[in-house]
């Protein structure tokens, strides 16, 4: 039965590697195609290293593949992000078929400071 498990679990887990690897090659610009690998890339490989911790009969194995679950959950959408910020000031345009660019106009020079209007809208401040 755990043999079952184990394999269900890397066959889900190689799948959705699959699907951001598709992704990476379908979507068509930088930030779609790292939305596709942070995600599916990360669930896939939490998911692999939870089909080890199921089979491994060692304590030891099982705690440090949850830890490197963990570690994929608490890094990845936080990496995404840089990579998506660094991207953006770097001048990359986003797709032509985006439908909404909240980030248009509010970078202020080219270090990549964002401002923001106050309540009244009569000054700026950088975050």
């Amino acid at each position: 039965m755990l043999t079952i498990i184990t394999g269900v679990l890397l066959i889900i887990g190689a799948a959705f590697n699959l699907i951001a690897a598709i992704g990476l090659i379908r979507f068509p610009d930088v930030f779609t195609r790292m939305h596709a690998a942070s995600k599916a890339g990360t669930l896939g490989s939490g998911l692999m290293l939870v089909a080890i911790a199921f089979h491994a009969s060692d304590i030891s194995v099982g705690s440090k593949a949850i830890a490197a679950v963990v570690f994929f959950l608490l890094t990845a959408p936080i990496s995404a992000h840089l990579l998506a910020r660094a991207a953006y000031v770097a001048g990359i345009e986003p797709w032509e078929g985006t439908v909404l660019d909240q980030l248009k106009g509010h970078y202020t020079d080219e270090e990549g400071h964002l401002s923001a209007d106050d309540e009244e809208g009569d000054e700026d401040k950088t975050l």
